[in-house]
């Protein structure tokens, strides 16, 4: 399987590799770290992840034809973080935006561009850096402390790109802002496009299995 074709099964196996990353990713915010150490630690719990593009159920890697998806896969309850997949459509980007907690992107499926701003003295949004692309099995990461202002896009033209994002918050209910290149702040929520969540706690053909062991 090529890492840019998605998986054919609607009901896949390997969904606990996604259980097992929400509670070792709990297990570490647990631990009381501080943003460098979740950055860190959290991106390689990240990375292991996305190494594997067999495990994203299918209905929460559809895109839309005119605007990206952003599907909730997980939130804490006490919503220390949350894990979300973005499905990008060909071509599809963000606007400029912020997101005010730390965030940590692994490229699960296709390309995507990350180009980061910054405000000019004229408090004008301008591209910071040179813009750079994000491969499978790729991690970056943002925060208000390291950067957390960019525009994020498809780079394929012809196809979907899918990419894991962990966020220090309820991402879908965080109050955020987008900007125009001119310094115009418009306040906005994303929300989430689905409206049921992956069953990432039902075991029990692994405890079946070990009551016949």
């Amino acid at each position: 399987m090529s890492q840019n074709t998605p998986p054919q099964q609607s009901n896949l196996p390997h969904l606990p590799r996604l259980r097992e990353f929400v509670q070792q990713f709990t297990r570490l915010i647990d631990t009381g770290a501080d943003e460098a150490r979740l950055l860190h630690e959290g991106g390689a719990l990240l990375a292991a992840l996305v190494a594997h593009d067999d495990w994203l159920p299918t209905e929460l890697s559809q895109p839309h034809p005119e605007h990206y998806q952003q599907y909730l896969l997980y939130a804490d309850a006490r919503e220390n973080f949350s894990v979300v997949s973005f499905v990008w459509g060909p071509g599809q980007a963000t606007p400029i935006h912020n997101h005010t907690v730390w965030g940590l992107i692994g490229m699960l499926r296709g390309q995507e561009r990350s180009q980061a701003y910054a405000q000019d003295a004229a408090g004008h949004w301008r591209p910071t850096g040179e813009a750079h692309e994000l491969h499978p099995g790729q991690i970056d990461a943002v925060s208000p402390r390291i950067g957390d202002v960019h525009r994020v896009s498809n780079v394929l033209a012809d196809q979907v790109s899918i990419s894991i994002h962990v966020y220090g918050a309820n991402i879908g209910a965080v109050k955020r802002s987008v900007f125009l290149e001119d310094g115009t702040e418009k306040p906005f929520v994303s929300g989430y496009s689905n409206r049921s969540l992956p069953n990432l706690w039902d075991r029990s053909a692994e405890v079946r299995a070990s009551l016949q062991g």
